[in-house]
């Protein structure tokens, strides 16, 4: 049982380490255009965005595929400023998207890019273990309820901005959707110097 609380609170602080805040950024700017109508959307969001986290660490921990950290450390952040800007591009339409299966395809697959950049250190927390598939299911679980967290602050934020204060959806949109392009950009140009 300690295994499991171990990992659990490990994937827990992995999403929710203000160090390490890449997670955190990603999904402001996922949801940030969504509601508390559109719950079921999102939570299909976070957990396909885990199951691609997932499946890049456990590909990673059985060493079927190695990436070269500096390229996944880039792609990281131009994971969130795609997302970013696709939320700028997109703030004035009322429908987001036609086509969810295009929208769940591009979060499972930067959802693979995010888990990439975790799968060293994953890998190295694991090593003691002959089986690494309770202690990836486990670590998988705390990302996903903080993930979830992090959706739930958001839709709060929004509902208080646009309820109380009578800020225009799109108008959040936008001034969230900036915000987190501005704090990306410097991580983005810093990563790719390190290629």
């Amino acid at each position: 049982m300690s295994q499991f609380w171990l990992y659990l609170n490990l994937g827990l602080k992995h999403v929710l380490d203000w160090n390490a805040y890449d997670h955190i950024l990603f999904f402001i700017a996922l949801v940030a255009s969504y509601t508390f109508t559109s719950w079921k959307k999102m939570l299909w969001l976070v957990t396909i965005f885990t199951l691609g986290h997932t499946l890049a660490l456990f590909l990673s921990t059985y060493e079927i595929v190695m990436v070269d950290t500096a390229w996944v450390e880039f792609l990281i952040p131009v994971s969130i400023m795609i997302t970013a800007i696709y939320n700028i591009l997109t703030a004035s339409n009322k429908e987001k998207s036609n086509n969810p299966t295009l929208l769940y395809f591009t979060t499972a697959f930067f959802g693979i890019i995010h888990g990439l950049g975790f799968s060293t250190y994953f890998k190295m927390l694991s090593s003691g273990f002959s089986s690494k598939i309770f202690p990836l299911l486990e670590f998988a679980l705390g990302i996903e309820c903080a993930q979830a967290m992090v959706v739930l602050c958001v839709l709060i934020l929004a509902f208080i901005t646009q309820n109380f204060f009578r800020v225009s959806k799109r108008d959040w949109v936008l001034i969230v959707s900036a915000i987190v392009v501005g704090i990306v950009l410097p991580i983005l140009r810093e990563n790719f110097n390190a290629i």
